[in-house]
């Protein structure tokens, strides 16, 4: 879809001109369908769906709940960035589809590192698979799964429970692909430090007290490499701010 060596290479295009996609009504994960797409030579901006998923993907291995009723989608891009700035991919992924949800009335925000939230509770998740030559990443396949009318865990939530703003799954993918879209585009013709600012404003779990190494810090945003940035005001002498890696820290939710 696009090159992040390629500033402004980018034209505005209609969703069906900017994604192809391949529709399927059962899979065991879009990702690993996805992958193997790429490998038979699939272009970026391809583009699978399912109607259910039977091993869909989370974090660290864990499988993705999924339903009928849910959407879940993988997404081809070829970033051709730093494998130290892939943690920008997950912020511009994040913030564009976010920003994409609350522009249809749905009062959504990020939990670090890769969930979208709603009433703090999960509406959805990102899991980002890359590859690429050495350090440098040339193939992702972006992973999302948005809550619409499936059936959620206690910490989960559909669409349906709160709002008619989304009235088909179609119109659903179509958000998030505008979202997604609109994410990688300013990440690429403005850089992330607008994002990263964007993002602060959405984090959920700003303000959080956590524990780190028995001592008590406040989460105050993320940073330009998708890092949690926490601070310790009670320290004395005062500590210096650290940024804690995705991983390094599990942050809950609060049902």
């Amino acid at each position: 879809m696009f090159s992040k060596s390629k500033v402004g290479a980018i034209r505005e295009l209609p969703l069906e001109e900017t994604f192809h996609i391949h529709n399927f009504d059962r899979l065991d994960s879009t990702n690993t369908t996805l992958w193997q797409l790429i490998e038979n030579g699939a272009l970026s901006g391809t583009v699978v769906t399912a109607k259910e998923q039977t091993a869909g993907k989370g974090r660290r291995g864990r499988q993705w709940q999924s339903p009928s009723g849910g959407l879940y989608l993988s997404v081809f891009l070829a970033p051709n960035c730093a494998s130290t700035d892939l943690g920008q991919l997950t912020l511009c992924s994040a913030w564009g589809i976010a920003s994409a949800l609350r522009d249809r009335g749905i009062p959504v925000g990020i939990k670090w590192p890769n969930d979208l939230v709603l009433r703090e509770r999960k509406l959805g998740g990102i899991l980002i698979e890359t590859r690429g030559q050495k350090e440098i990443v040339d193939r992702a396949v972006i992973g999302i799964g948005i809550n619409w009318r499936n059936p959620t865990p206690e910490v989960g939530i559909n669409l349906e429970e709160l709002t008619n703003a989304i009235a088909t799954l179609e119109d659903l993918r179509s958000t998030v692909l505008h979202g997604l879209k609109t994410g990688c585009d300013r990440w690429q013709q403005d850089g992330i430090d607008p994002i990263v600012r964007d993002c602060d404003t959405l984090l959920v779990n700003r303000g959080q007290t956590v524990i780190v190494d028995g001592c008590g810090g406040v989460i105050v945003g993320v940073d330009k490499r998708g890092h949690l940035r926490v601070q310790f005001p009670d320290l004395q002498p005062p500590q210096p701010e650290i940024a804690l890696p995705p991983g390094a820290i599990r942050l809950g939710y609060w049902v």
